[in-house]
Protein backbone atom coordinates (compact mmCIF):
# COMPACT_ATOMS: atom_id res chain seq x y z
CA UNK A 1 0.00 0.00 0.00
CA UNK A 2 1.28 3.49 -0.89
CA UNK A 3 2.84 5.39 2.03
CA UNK A 4 1.95 9.01 1.16
CA UNK A 5 4.26 11.83 2.24
CA UNK A 6 1.80 14.53 1.17
CA UNK A 7 -0.81 13.35 3.67
CA UNK A 8 1.60 13.75 6.59
CA UNK A 9 2.12 16.98 8.53
CA UNK A 10 5.44 18.82 8.48
CA UNK A 11 6.99 16.99 11.45
CA UNK A 12 5.83 13.58 10.25
CA UNK A 13 7.35 14.25 6.83
CA UNK A 14 10.76 14.95 8.35
CA UNK A 15 10.53 11.83 10.53
CA UNK A 16 9.51 9.69 7.56
CA UNK A 17 12.57 10.64 5.48
CA UNK A 18 15.38 9.86 7.93
CA UNK A 19 16.56 6.39 8.94
CA UNK A 20 14.52 4.91 11.76
CA UNK A 21 15.77 5.91 15.21
CA UNK A 22 17.94 8.81 13.99
CA UNK A 23 15.43 11.69 14.07
CA UNK A 24 16.43 14.48 16.47
CA UNK A 25 14.50 17.75 16.38
CA UNK A 26 16.21 21.06 17.06
CA UNK A 27 14.38 23.98 18.61
CA UNK A 28 11.15 22.01 18.79
CA UNK A 29 7.76 22.88 20.30
CA UNK A 30 8.93 22.40 23.89
CA UNK A 31 11.47 25.20 23.42
CA UNK A 32 8.50 27.52 22.76
CA UNK A 33 10.47 29.78 20.42
CA UNK A 34 7.47 31.29 18.68
CA UNK A 35 6.90 34.49 16.76
CA UNK A 36 6.57 37.57 18.99
CA UNK A 37 4.88 39.47 16.16
CA UNK A 38 1.58 37.58 15.76
CA UNK A 39 -0.22 38.05 19.08
CA UNK A 40 -0.17 41.88 18.77
CA UNK A 41 -2.19 41.31 15.57
CA UNK A 42 -4.69 38.96 17.21
CA UNK A 43 -3.16 35.84 15.65
CA UNK A 44 -2.43 32.75 17.75
CA UNK A 45 1.26 31.80 17.36
CA UNK A 46 2.58 28.25 17.08
CA UNK A 47 5.33 26.91 19.31
CA UNK A 48 7.55 25.81 16.41
CA UNK A 49 6.50 28.76 14.20
CA UNK A 50 5.69 26.38 11.37
CA UNK A 51 9.22 25.12 10.71
CA UNK A 52 10.63 21.77 11.80
CA UNK A 53 14.42 21.40 11.86
CA UNK A 54 15.80 17.91 12.45
CA UNK A 55 19.11 16.11 12.24
CA UNK A 56 19.33 12.46 11.27
CA UNK A 57 20.80 9.94 8.86
CA UNK A 58 19.79 8.80 5.40
CA UNK A 59 21.76 5.81 4.22
CA UNK A 60 24.48 6.63 6.80
CA UNK A 61 24.82 10.20 5.51
CA UNK A 62 24.29 13.00 8.02
CA UNK A 63 21.39 15.21 6.98
CA UNK A 64 19.54 18.25 8.27
CA UNK A 65 15.90 18.20 7.25
CA UNK A 66 13.99 21.49 7.20
CA UNK A 67 10.25 20.96 6.83
CA UNK A 68 7.75 23.79 6.41
CA UNK A 69 4.28 23.31 7.83
CA UNK A 70 1.80 24.62 5.29
CA UNK A 71 -1.08 24.25 7.76
CA UNK A 72 0.27 27.15 9.85
CA UNK A 73 -0.05 30.56 8.22
CA UNK A 74 0.22 28.94 4.80
CA UNK A 75 3.84 27.99 5.49
CA UNK A 76 4.71 31.71 5.45
CA UNK A 77 8.19 32.82 6.50
CA UNK A 78 8.43 35.22 9.44
CA UNK A 79 11.30 36.17 11.70
CA UNK A 80 11.51 33.02 13.85
CA UNK A 81 10.73 30.51 11.09
CA UNK A 82 13.16 32.23 8.73
CA UNK A 83 15.88 32.33 11.37
CA UNK A 84 15.43 28.60 12.03
CA UNK A 85 15.97 27.81 8.34
CA UNK A 86 18.87 30.21 7.78
CA UNK A 87 20.49 29.27 11.11
CA UNK A 88 20.30 25.53 10.43
CA UNK A 89 21.80 25.98 6.96
CA UNK A 90 24.57 28.14 8.41
CA UNK A 91 25.48 25.42 10.91
CA UNK A 92 25.45 22.82 8.14
CA UNK A 93 27.78 25.07 6.14
CA UNK A 94 30.19 25.30 9.06
CA UNK A 95 30.22 21.50 9.38
CA UNK A 96 30.96 21.09 5.68
CA UNK A 97 33.76 23.64 5.81
CA UNK A 98 35.32 21.56 8.60
CA UNK A 99 35.21 18.44 6.44
CA UNK A 100 32.11 16.92 8.06
CA UNK A 101 29.54 16.48 5.29
CA UNK A 102 25.98 17.38 6.28
CA UNK A 103 23.41 17.20 3.50
CA UNK A 104 20.52 19.73 3.61
CA UNK A 105 17.00 18.71 2.58
CA UNK A 106 14.26 21.36 2.42
CA UNK A 107 10.59 20.38 2.25
CA UNK A 108 8.66 23.30 0.73
CA UNK A 109 5.03 23.82 1.70
CA UNK A 110 4.86 27.57 1.65
CA UNK A 111 3.21 30.63 0.18
CA UNK A 112 6.40 32.65 0.68
CA UNK A 113 6.75 35.64 2.98
CA UNK A 114 4.39 35.76 5.97
CA UNK A 115 2.77 39.10 5.27
CA UNK A 116 2.07 39.72 8.97
CA UNK A 117 5.87 39.96 9.38
CA UNK A 118 6.64 41.08 5.85
CA UNK A 119 10.13 42.60 5.94
CA UNK A 120 11.38 39.96 8.37
CA UNK A 121 10.33 37.41 5.79
CA UNK A 122 12.20 39.16 2.98
CA UNK A 123 15.36 39.51 5.08
CA UNK A 124 15.22 35.86 6.14
CA UNK A 125 14.66 34.60 2.61
CA UNK A 126 17.67 36.54 1.33
CA UNK A 127 19.76 34.99 4.13
CA UNK A 128 18.47 31.49 3.27
CA UNK A 129 19.40 32.09 -0.39
CA UNK A 130 22.89 33.12 0.66
CA UNK A 131 23.41 29.93 2.69
CA UNK A 132 22.23 27.67 -0.13
CA UNK A 133 24.57 29.29 -2.66
CA UNK A 134 27.47 28.76 -0.22
CA UNK A 135 26.47 25.18 0.68
CA UNK A 136 26.25 24.05 -2.94
CA UNK A 137 30.04 24.34 -3.16
CA UNK A 138 30.34 21.44 -0.70
CA UNK A 139 27.30 19.17 -0.99
CA UNK A 140 24.15 19.00 -3.08
CA UNK A 141 21.20 20.85 -1.55
CA UNK A 142 17.99 18.90 -2.18
CA UNK A 143 14.59 20.55 -2.30
CA UNK A 144 11.27 18.71 -2.33
CA UNK A 145 7.80 20.16 -2.94
CA UNK A 146 5.39 17.55 -1.60
CA UNK A 147 2.07 19.23 -2.46
CA UNK A 148 -0.91 20.93 -0.80
CA UNK A 149 0.39 24.52 -0.61
CA UNK A 150 3.36 24.20 -2.99
CA UNK A 151 6.27 26.65 -3.23
CA UNK A 152 5.41 30.28 -3.92
CA UNK A 153 6.67 33.80 -3.40
CA UNK A 154 10.21 34.33 -2.25
CA UNK A 155 10.47 30.67 -1.27
CA UNK A 156 10.08 29.69 -4.93
CA UNK A 157 13.34 31.59 -5.48
CA UNK A 158 14.88 29.55 -2.65
CA UNK A 159 13.59 26.34 -4.25
CA UNK A 160 15.14 27.21 -7.62
CA UNK A 161 18.54 27.64 -5.96
CA UNK A 162 18.60 24.03 -4.78
CA UNK A 163 21.04 21.71 -6.55
CA UNK A 164 18.19 19.28 -7.19
CA UNK A 165 14.50 20.18 -6.93
CA UNK A 166 11.99 17.33 -6.67
CA UNK A 167 8.18 17.41 -6.48
CA UNK A 168 5.20 15.10 -6.42
CA UNK A 169 2.52 15.48 -9.07
CA UNK A 170 0.37 17.21 -6.43
CA UNK A 171 2.79 20.15 -6.19
CA UNK A 172 2.77 23.63 -7.67
CA UNK A 173 5.68 26.02 -8.15
CA UNK A 174 5.48 29.72 -8.94
CA UNK A 175 6.69 33.13 -7.83
CA UNK A 176 3.29 34.82 -7.99
CA UNK A 177 0.15 33.02 -6.90
CA UNK A 178 -2.78 33.28 -9.33
CA UNK A 179 -4.79 35.43 -6.89
CA UNK A 180 -1.93 37.91 -6.60
CA UNK A 181 -1.53 38.16 -10.37
CA UNK A 182 -5.26 38.71 -10.72
CA UNK A 183 -5.11 41.43 -8.05
CA UNK A 184 -2.15 43.19 -9.66
CA UNK A 185 -2.84 42.67 -13.36
CA UNK A 186 -6.52 41.77 -13.69
CA UNK A 187 -8.57 38.66 -14.36
CA UNK A 188 -7.83 38.80 -18.09
CA UNK A 189 -4.16 38.27 -17.28
CA UNK A 190 -4.68 35.27 -15.00
CA UNK A 191 -8.07 33.94 -13.89
CA UNK A 192 -7.51 32.57 -10.39
CA UNK A 193 -10.79 30.61 -10.56
CA UNK A 194 -9.60 28.55 -13.56
CA UNK A 195 -8.11 25.54 -11.78
CA UNK A 196 -7.20 23.70 -14.99
CA UNK A 197 -5.27 26.74 -16.23
CA UNK A 198 -3.43 26.97 -12.90
CA UNK A 199 -2.36 23.32 -12.82
CA UNK A 200 -1.38 23.27 -16.51
CA UNK A 201 0.76 26.38 -16.00
CA UNK A 202 2.43 25.93 -12.61
CA UNK A 203 1.80 22.26 -11.80
CA UNK A 204 4.75 19.94 -11.28
CA UNK A 205 4.47 18.07 -14.59
CA UNK A 206 4.70 21.28 -16.63
CA UNK A 207 7.54 22.54 -14.43
CA UNK A 208 9.52 19.36 -15.10
CA UNK A 209 8.92 19.63 -18.86
CA UNK A 210 10.30 23.18 -18.87
CA UNK A 211 13.34 22.71 -16.64
CA UNK A 212 12.15 24.37 -13.43
CA UNK A 213 12.46 21.18 -11.43
CA UNK A 214 14.47 18.04 -12.00
CA UNK A 215 12.05 15.20 -11.32
CA UNK A 216 8.42 14.46 -10.48
CA UNK A 217 8.39 11.58 -8.01
CA UNK A 218 5.57 9.35 -6.85
CA UNK A 219 3.92 10.38 -3.59
CA UNK A 220 5.43 7.45 -1.73
CA UNK A 221 7.97 7.78 1.08
CA UNK A 222 10.15 4.97 -0.28
CA UNK A 223 10.23 6.48 -3.77
CA UNK A 224 11.00 9.93 -2.42
CA UNK A 225 13.86 8.68 -0.22
CA UNK A 226 15.27 6.82 -3.22
CA UNK A 227 15.19 10.06 -5.26
CA UNK A 228 16.94 11.94 -2.45
CA UNK A 229 19.65 9.26 -2.24
CA UNK A 230 20.14 9.52 -6.00
CA UNK A 231 20.54 13.29 -5.70
CA UNK A 232 23.16 12.80 -2.99
CA UNK A 233 25.03 10.29 -5.16
CA UNK A 234 24.98 12.63 -8.15
CA UNK A 235 26.96 15.12 -6.05
CA UNK A 236 27.63 18.74 -6.87
CA UNK A 237 26.59 19.98 -10.29
CA UNK A 238 26.20 23.25 -12.12
CA UNK A 239 22.94 24.85 -10.94
CA UNK A 240 20.29 25.83 -13.48
CA UNK A 241 20.57 29.42 -12.27
CA UNK A 242 23.88 29.60 -14.17
CA UNK A 243 22.30 28.76 -17.56
CA UNK A 244 22.32 32.42 -18.49
CA UNK A 245 22.89 32.30 -22.24
CA UNK A 246 20.27 29.58 -22.78
CA UNK A 247 17.55 31.58 -21.04
CA UNK A 248 18.50 34.99 -22.40
CA UNK A 249 18.53 33.74 -25.99
CA UNK A 250 15.24 31.89 -25.36
CA UNK A 251 13.61 35.10 -24.12
CA UNK A 252 15.01 37.35 -26.85
CA UNK A 253 13.90 35.01 -29.65
CA UNK A 254 10.42 34.57 -28.19
CA UNK A 255 7.51 36.21 -29.99
CA UNK A 256 5.54 37.67 -27.10
CA UNK A 257 2.82 39.02 -29.39
CA UNK A 258 1.35 35.59 -30.08
CA UNK A 259 -0.80 33.62 -27.65
CA UNK A 260 1.17 31.21 -25.51
CA UNK A 261 -0.09 28.16 -23.66
CA UNK A 262 1.71 25.45 -21.64
CA UNK A 263 2.00 23.01 -24.56
CA UNK A 264 3.35 25.59 -27.01
CA UNK A 265 5.89 26.87 -24.48
CA UNK A 266 7.08 23.36 -23.53
CA UNK A 267 7.71 22.59 -27.22
CA UNK A 268 9.53 25.90 -27.70
CA UNK A 269 11.64 25.36 -24.58
CA UNK A 270 12.69 21.82 -25.52
CA UNK A 271 13.76 22.69 -29.06
CA UNK A 272 15.73 25.79 -28.04
CA UNK A 273 19.54 25.88 -28.22
CA UNK A 274 21.65 28.40 -26.34
CA UNK A 275 23.06 31.30 -28.34
CA UNK A 276 25.96 33.36 -26.99
CA UNK A 277 24.85 36.77 -25.72
CA UNK A 278 26.90 39.94 -25.47
CA UNK A 279 26.83 41.81 -22.15
CA UNK A 280 24.72 44.99 -22.52
CA UNK A 281 26.61 47.98 -21.10
CA UNK A 282 25.09 51.45 -20.94
CA UNK A 283 25.95 54.19 -23.40
CA UNK A 284 24.82 57.81 -23.76
CA UNK A 285 21.48 58.25 -25.49
CA UNK A 286 19.70 61.07 -27.29
CA UNK A 287 17.03 61.71 -24.67
CA UNK A 288 16.02 60.43 -21.23
CA UNK A 289 14.24 57.08 -21.35
CA UNK A 290 12.63 57.55 -17.96
CA UNK A 291 12.09 59.96 -15.11
CA UNK A 292 12.37 57.23 -12.47
CA UNK A 293 14.69 57.72 -9.53
CA UNK A 294 16.70 54.65 -10.44
CA UNK A 295 17.33 56.06 -13.91
CA UNK A 296 18.27 59.53 -12.63
CA UNK A 297 20.63 58.19 -9.97
CA UNK A 298 22.32 55.80 -12.38
CA UNK A 299 22.96 58.71 -14.74
CA UNK A 300 24.21 60.95 -11.93
CA UNK A 301 26.52 58.35 -10.36
CA UNK A 302 28.00 57.11 -13.63
CA UNK A 303 28.14 60.44 -15.46
CA UNK A 304 26.37 58.93 -18.50
CA UNK A 305 23.91 61.34 -20.09
CA UNK A 306 20.54 59.79 -21.02
CA UNK A 307 21.83 56.23 -20.51
CA UNK A 308 20.51 53.39 -22.62
CA UNK A 309 21.57 49.86 -23.50
CA UNK A 310 20.79 46.92 -25.77
CA UNK A 311 18.46 45.75 -22.98
CA UNK A 312 17.03 49.16 -22.03
CA UNK A 313 15.40 48.01 -18.77
CA UNK A 314 18.74 47.22 -17.16
CA UNK A 315 21.69 49.59 -17.15
CA UNK A 316 25.28 48.75 -16.24
CA UNK A 317 28.51 50.72 -16.38
CA UNK A 318 32.07 50.48 -15.06
CA UNK A 319 33.17 53.74 -13.47
CA UNK A 320 36.42 54.69 -11.74
CA UNK A 321 36.25 57.11 -8.81
CA UNK A 322 39.08 57.78 -6.36
CA UNK A 323 41.16 55.13 -8.16
CA UNK A 324 38.43 52.56 -7.48
CA UNK A 325 36.74 50.80 -10.41
CA UNK A 326 33.16 49.73 -9.66
CA UNK A 327 30.28 48.33 -11.68
CA UNK A 328 26.97 50.15 -11.27
CA UNK A 329 23.69 48.34 -12.07
CA UNK A 330 20.13 49.70 -12.18
CA UNK A 331 16.81 48.24 -13.27
CA UNK A 332 14.68 50.96 -14.84
CA UNK A 333 11.36 51.43 -16.70
CA UNK A 334 11.28 50.60 -20.40
CA UNK A 335 8.04 51.57 -22.12
CA UNK A 336 8.83 49.24 -25.03
CA UNK A 337 9.83 46.20 -22.98
CA UNK A 338 9.55 42.90 -24.83
CA UNK A 339 7.39 41.75 -21.89
CA UNK A 340 4.58 44.28 -21.17
CA UNK A 341 4.29 43.40 -17.48
CA UNK A 342 7.84 44.68 -16.90
CA UNK A 343 7.50 48.15 -18.43
CA UNK A 344 7.43 50.18 -15.21
CA UNK A 345 10.71 49.13 -13.64
CA UNK A 346 9.56 45.72 -12.40
CA UNK A 347 12.11 42.92 -12.29
CA UNK A 348 10.92 40.46 -14.89
CA UNK A 349 12.34 37.59 -16.90
CA UNK A 350 14.76 39.63 -19.01
CA UNK A 351 15.81 41.74 -16.05
CA UNK A 352 16.56 38.78 -13.79
CA UNK A 353 18.63 36.89 -16.34
CA UNK A 354 20.39 40.03 -17.61
CA UNK A 355 21.34 41.09 -14.08
CA UNK A 356 22.77 37.60 -13.59
CA UNK A 357 24.74 37.98 -16.84
CA UNK A 358 26.11 41.40 -15.89
CA UNK A 359 27.18 40.31 -12.39
CA UNK A 360 28.72 37.04 -13.60
CA UNK A 361 30.65 39.04 -16.19
CA UNK A 362 32.31 40.94 -13.31
CA UNK A 363 33.08 37.67 -11.50
CA UNK A 364 34.67 36.26 -14.66
CA UNK A 365 36.71 39.38 -15.42
CA UNK A 366 38.07 39.59 -11.87
CA UNK A 367 38.55 35.87 -11.27
CA UNK A 368 42.34 36.09 -11.11
CA UNK A 369 42.54 39.49 -9.42
CA UNK A 370 43.43 39.82 -5.77
CA UNK A 371 41.20 42.87 -5.32
CA UNK A 372 37.65 42.31 -6.50
CA UNK A 373 35.63 45.09 -8.12
CA UNK A 374 32.75 46.51 -6.05
CA UNK A 375 29.24 46.13 -7.45
CA UNK A 376 26.79 48.97 -6.74
CA UNK A 377 23.11 48.02 -7.08
CA UNK A 378 20.97 51.14 -7.48
CA UNK A 379 17.59 50.07 -6.12
CA UNK A 380 14.28 51.44 -7.36
CA UNK A 381 12.08 48.43 -8.09
CA UNK A 382 8.28 48.55 -7.65
CA UNK A 383 8.06 44.72 -7.53
CA UNK A 384 8.59 41.69 -9.67
CA UNK A 385 6.59 41.47 -12.91
CA UNK A 386 3.09 40.04 -12.49
CA UNK A 387 1.96 38.23 -15.62
CA UNK A 388 0.83 34.96 -17.15
CA UNK A 389 3.84 34.66 -19.47
CA UNK A 390 6.16 35.37 -16.55
CA UNK A 391 4.73 32.45 -14.58
CA UNK A 392 4.52 30.15 -17.59
CA UNK A 393 8.19 30.69 -18.45
CA UNK A 394 9.43 30.73 -14.85
CA UNK A 395 10.09 34.14 -13.35
CA UNK A 396 11.06 32.38 -10.11
CA UNK A 397 14.12 30.93 -11.84
CA UNK A 398 15.01 34.27 -13.46
CA UNK A 399 14.98 36.05 -10.09
CA UNK A 400 16.87 33.18 -8.46
CA UNK A 401 19.54 33.54 -11.17
CA UNK A 402 20.01 37.21 -10.27
CA UNK A 403 20.09 36.57 -6.51
CA UNK A 404 22.53 33.70 -7.09
CA UNK A 405 24.89 35.89 -9.12
CA UNK A 406 24.94 38.69 -6.54
CA UNK A 407 25.47 36.20 -3.68
CA UNK A 408 28.23 34.41 -5.59
CA UNK A 409 30.01 37.70 -6.32
CA UNK A 410 29.88 38.72 -2.67
CA UNK A 411 31.09 35.33 -1.47
CA UNK A 412 34.02 35.56 -3.89
CA UNK A 413 35.07 38.88 -2.34
CA UNK A 414 33.27 41.51 -4.41
CA UNK A 415 31.80 44.21 -2.14
CA UNK A 416 28.11 44.36 -3.08
CA UNK A 417 26.57 47.67 -2.02
CA UNK A 418 22.87 48.37 -2.37
CA UNK A 419 21.71 51.99 -2.64
CA UNK A 420 17.95 52.37 -2.09
CA UNK A 421 16.82 55.54 -3.88
CA UNK A 422 13.23 54.50 -4.63
CA UNK A 423 10.95 51.58 -3.89
CA UNK A 424 12.28 48.16 -2.89
CA UNK A 425 9.40 45.74 -3.11
CA UNK A 426 9.02 41.97 -2.95
CA UNK A 427 10.79 39.64 -5.39
CA UNK A 428 12.25 42.62 -7.21
CA UNK A 429 14.19 43.51 -4.07
CA UNK A 430 15.19 39.88 -3.43
CA UNK A 431 16.65 39.71 -6.94
CA UNK A 432 18.24 43.16 -7.02
CA UNK A 433 19.52 44.51 -3.73
CA UNK A 434 18.94 42.14 -0.83
CA UNK A 435 22.12 40.15 -1.45
CA UNK A 436 24.14 43.30 -0.68
CA UNK A 437 26.50 43.04 2.26
CA UNK A 438 25.93 46.76 2.88
CA UNK A 439 22.61 48.53 2.31
CA UNK A 440 22.34 52.32 2.17
CA UNK A 441 18.98 54.11 1.93
CA UNK A 442 17.84 57.68 1.44
CA UNK A 443 15.60 58.97 4.22
CA UNK A 444 12.66 59.87 2.02
CA UNK A 445 8.90 59.59 2.57
CA UNK A 446 8.26 58.27 -0.94
CA UNK A 447 10.42 55.17 -0.46
CA UNK A 448 8.48 51.98 0.22
CA UNK A 449 10.18 48.77 1.34
CA UNK A 450 7.92 45.76 1.67
CA UNK A 451 6.93 42.28 0.52
CA UNK A 452 3.81 43.21 -1.46
CA UNK A 453 1.67 46.15 -2.53
CA UNK A 454 -0.85 47.29 0.07
CA UNK A 455 -3.84 46.22 -2.02
CA UNK A 456 -2.55 42.67 -2.49
CA UNK A 457 -1.33 42.39 1.10
CA UNK A 458 -4.77 43.41 2.35
CA UNK A 459 -6.47 40.85 0.13
CA UNK A 460 -4.18 37.99 1.07
CA UNK A 461 -4.37 38.72 4.82
CA UNK A 462 -8.15 39.36 4.59
CA UNK A 463 -7.90 42.92 5.94
CA UNK A 464 -8.80 46.35 4.73
CA UNK A 465 -5.97 48.70 3.82
CA UNK A 466 -6.90 50.76 6.89
CA UNK A 467 -6.55 47.67 9.13
CA UNK A 468 -3.24 46.85 7.49
CA UNK A 469 -1.91 50.34 8.16
CA UNK A 470 -3.12 50.18 11.77
CA UNK A 471 -1.22 46.91 12.31
CA UNK A 472 2.05 48.53 11.17
CA UNK A 473 1.98 50.76 14.25
CA UNK A 474 2.71 47.80 16.53
CA UNK A 475 4.65 45.64 14.03
CA UNK A 476 7.37 47.72 12.26
CA UNK A 477 8.25 44.84 9.94
CA UNK A 478 4.84 45.29 8.27
CA UNK A 479 5.37 49.00 7.65
CA UNK A 480 6.35 50.40 4.27
CA UNK A 481 8.44 53.42 5.34
CA UNK A 482 12.23 53.42 5.39
CA UNK A 483 12.56 54.46 9.05
CA UNK A 484 10.58 51.42 10.18
CA UNK A 485 12.86 49.35 7.95
CA UNK A 486 15.93 50.89 9.56
CA UNK A 487 14.64 49.85 13.01
CA UNK A 488 15.01 46.20 11.97
CA UNK A 489 18.77 46.66 11.57
CA UNK A 490 19.59 45.89 7.89
CA UNK A 491 20.94 49.32 6.91
CA UNK A 492 24.57 50.41 6.93
CA UNK A 493 23.47 54.06 6.71
CA UNK A 494 20.25 56.05 6.37
CA UNK A 495 21.07 59.32 4.64
CA UNK A 496 18.95 62.32 5.63
CA UNK A 497 18.40 65.60 3.81
CA UNK A 498 19.15 64.23 0.34
CA UNK A 499 16.92 65.35 -2.52
CA UNK A 500 16.00 61.95 -3.91
CA UNK A 501 14.34 63.35 -7.04
CA UNK A 502 16.84 66.05 -7.99
CA UNK A 503 20.08 65.55 -6.07
CA UNK A 504 22.36 68.56 -5.72
CA UNK A 505 26.13 68.48 -6.12
CA UNK A 506 26.43 68.36 -2.32
CA UNK A 507 23.95 65.46 -2.18
CA UNK A 508 26.04 63.54 -4.69
CA UNK A 509 29.20 64.13 -2.67
CA UNK A 510 27.55 62.73 0.46
CA UNK A 511 26.21 59.65 -1.34
CA UNK A 512 29.48 58.94 -3.12
CA UNK A 513 31.44 59.33 0.11
CA UNK A 514 29.06 56.94 1.86
CA UNK A 515 29.44 54.41 -0.95
CA UNK A 516 33.22 54.60 -0.57
CA UNK A 517 32.94 54.15 3.21
CA UNK A 518 30.65 51.16 2.73
CA UNK A 519 33.06 49.54 0.29
CA UNK A 520 35.99 50.11 2.65
CA UNK A 521 34.01 48.64 5.56
CA UNK A 522 33.89 45.29 3.76
CA UNK A 523 37.67 44.92 3.63
CA UNK A 524 38.82 42.03 5.84
CA UNK A 525 35.17 41.52 6.83
CA UNK A 526 32.91 38.51 6.40
CA UNK A 527 31.60 37.98 2.87
CA UNK A 528 28.20 36.79 4.10
CA UNK A 529 25.17 38.77 5.30
CA UNK A 530 26.03 38.70 9.01
CA UNK A 531 26.63 42.47 9.15
CA UNK A 532 22.89 43.12 9.26
CA UNK A 533 22.65 41.17 12.54
CA UNK A 534 25.46 43.19 14.12
CA UNK A 535 24.09 46.73 13.78
CA UNK A 536 22.94 48.60 16.87
CA UNK A 537 19.34 48.47 15.66
CA UNK A 538 19.45 44.71 15.14
CA UNK A 539 21.00 44.02 18.54
CA UNK A 540 18.72 46.45 20.37
CA UNK A 541 15.57 44.63 19.34
CA UNK A 542 15.29 44.80 15.55
CA UNK A 543 16.44 41.21 15.10
CA UNK A 544 16.23 40.04 18.72
CA UNK A 545 14.27 36.87 17.91
CA UNK A 546 16.59 36.04 14.99
CA UNK A 547 19.67 36.33 17.18
CA UNK A 548 18.09 34.22 19.94
CA UNK A 549 17.00 31.50 17.50
CA UNK A 550 20.50 31.23 16.06
CA UNK A 551 22.05 31.02 19.54
CA UNK A 552 19.64 28.28 20.62
CA UNK A 553 20.16 26.30 17.41
CA UNK A 554 23.93 26.42 17.91
CA UNK A 555 23.56 25.13 21.47
CA UNK A 556 21.42 22.21 20.31
CA UNK A 557 23.25 21.38 17.09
Amino acid sequence: MRNSLVELNGRERAQALVDKGTFRELLGPLDKMQSPHLEPQGIVPQSDDGVIVARGLINQKHVVVISLEGAFQGGGIGEVSGAKIAGALELALEENKQGNPVYPIILFDTGGVRLQEANYGLLSISEICNQIVALRQYVPVVGLIPGRVGAFGGMSIVAELCTTLLATNKARLGLNGPEVIEQEAGVMEFDSSDKALIWNTIGASQRERTGLLEEVVEDDVESIVAAIKAAFSAGKKSPKTEQVEFHLSLLKEMDTAIEWNPKRYAEYYNQHKAVKQSVPMATAGVSAMSQSRGYKWFSALTGITHPTSATPSILAADVTKNDQLARYIAIVPDANNHFPRARNGEVGLLEGWTAAQIVRDVIHQDADKETKRPIIAIIDVPSQAYGYKEELIGISLALAASADAYATARQKGHPVIGLIVGNAISGGFLAHGLQSNRLIALDDDKINIQAMSKASAARITKRTIEQLEEATKSVPSMAYDVRSYQSLGPLYKLLANIDADSPTEKDMEIVEQTLTEAINSTKNAATDLSFRLQTDEARNGGRAATIKVREMLRQQW
